[in-house]
């Protein structure tokens, strides 16, 4: 490649990179603003509504069991209809949802309110992942995966100060309670953007007004090249990304990972409040710097994830350090400073494996099977992500520990490291066979 060219590669992806990731993002920072907001709002309506950590752990997973369910059918329709039709279907009703919660009464009210909100966000997230393949080949996954991610932190950077804010300031306002104005003010914006988003994105780089046409046959040819180095990947089809035993591999560590990353997004106000923390805008702002700090880390391991083109032991060594944060909180349970850096650390270590691990089935999942397979993984981190707030809460409830549950939790990133470093070749490729025994 001469230097003009690679001049021309970098000047391609640089703009790429600016038209699409600054704004994804902030669809991704807006979509668990939303999901986890309910961890700050039941700081008030669990006394308000007559409800306790059980009822609380319950609602957050259910919001999964029917993200799961519809989880692969908005990925294969997003495969027919573009990324534009879907996005606007998924933002505009989960919007609405979110700011319907403002309206709860019940536990029963809570839990369906809660399913509908799981069913209208499903296919977000393998959906930008499957978008993401139409424009970066696989040198760039880790860091443009790590970026996109990285709206996980940066929802607990705007999010938590915000919903403290909320919270404290509007409670009592024309006769409304923080929580409820918060569910309000946290749920319109999901329904601009969800606009937003149709007017602004392309459905594929070949429909890109901004793009030259000599940028639209180079980027091409990149895409090309990534599936001639995995010759297999144009012909995965749905019936056989089920029938990879690869699959279910990856769909169990996603699982391990999704259980521990939503431990620490459901449950961070409330550890914090348990430890101590009287003040709803303190819990808010020390959740943000827990966030900022896991931002910063994850943009850094992507980097170095891509510069070395090594993932297993990246994601092993971050699953590691998130699960010595869980562990840790039962001793210092009363301690508030030591819960928040144990907080940090288990931030850091699930956000950022969360990061690398999307980068393994992106780069296995080639063709028309493609839409299905990442479909399918991201329906398995569902149950897991549907899994642990239940398991917590619960635990809560019968041992008066929410720190145990958390501790509980680590076992399961433990078994997603082994998982990744026994049973997941070095280099993922199409012609990989793997044991499951």
């Amino acid at each position: 490649m001469t230097a003009r060219s690679v001049d021309d590669h970098a000047r391609l992806y640089r703009k790429v990179f600016w038209r699409l990731i600054p704004f994804i993002i902030l669809l991704y920072l807006i979509c668990y603003i939303d999901r986890v907001n309910i961890g700050f709002a039941k700081l008030q309506f669990l006394s308000d509504l007559g409800l306790n950590d059980a009822h609380y752990g319950v609602a957050s997973g259910l919001f999964f069991v029917t993200y799961c369910l519809f989880d692969i059918p908005s990925n294969l329709m997003l495969a027919r209809i573009g990324v534009r039709k879907t996005l606007l279907r998924i933002m505009v009703f989960w919007g609405m949802l979110t700011a319907m919660q403002m309206f709860i009464r019940s536990a029963g009210e809570l839990y369906v309110l809660r399913l509908l909100f799981g069913a209208a966000e499903a296919g977000f997230l393998p959906g930008v992942m499957l978008y993401l393949t139409y424009w970066f080949p696989d040198q760039y996954k880790a860091r443009m995966t790590s970026l996109f991610f990285a709206g996980v932190p940066m929802a607990g950077i705007v999010g938590g100060p915000l919903s403290g804010m909320i919270m404290q300031s509007m409670d009592g306002l024309h006769g409304l309670r923080g929580w409820q104005w918060l569910f309000l003010l946290e749920g319109l914006p999901a329904i601009a953007m969800g606009i937003v988003a149709y007017l602004y994105l392309d459905d594929a780089p070949d429909k890109a007004r901004w793009l030259s046409d000599a940028e639209k046959r180079m980027l091409q040819r990149d895409l090309d090249a990534d599936r001639l180095q995995n010759p297999k990947g144009t012909q995965h089809s749905f019936v056989g990304v089920l029938r990879d035993p690869l699959i279910y591999v990856m769909a169990l560590v996603n699982v391990c990972v999704n259980c521990g990353i939503n431990a620490v997004n459901f449950w961070t106000p409330s550890l914090l409040k348990s430890a101590g923390m009287t003040g709803i805008g303190g819990i808010g702002w020390t959740t943000g710097l827990i966030s900022a700090i896991s931002a910063l880390a994850m943009i850094a391991v992507g980097r170095s994830s891509d510069r070395m083109m090594e993932r297993r032991w990246h994601y092993a060594g971050c699953a590691i350090l998130g699960a010595i944060g869980f562990v840790g909180l039962p001793f210092i349970a009363d301690d508030v400073v030591a819960t928040a850096a144990l907080l940090t650390l288990a931030a850091v270590g699930n956000t950022c494996a969360v990061a690398l691990y999307w980068t393994i089935p992106t780069s296995y999942l080639k063709g028309k099977g493609a839409a299905g397979g990442i479909a399918a993984v991201s329906m398995a981190g569902a149950i897991g992500s549907g899994i642990s707030p239940p398991i917590i809460g619960w635990l809560k409830v019968q041992t008066g520990s929410l720190p145990l549950g958390l501790a509980v939790i680590a076992i399961f990133g433990l078994v997603g490291v082994v998982l990744v470093l026994t049973k997941l070749p070095a280099k993922v490729s199409p012609e990989t066979k793997v044991k499951l025994a």
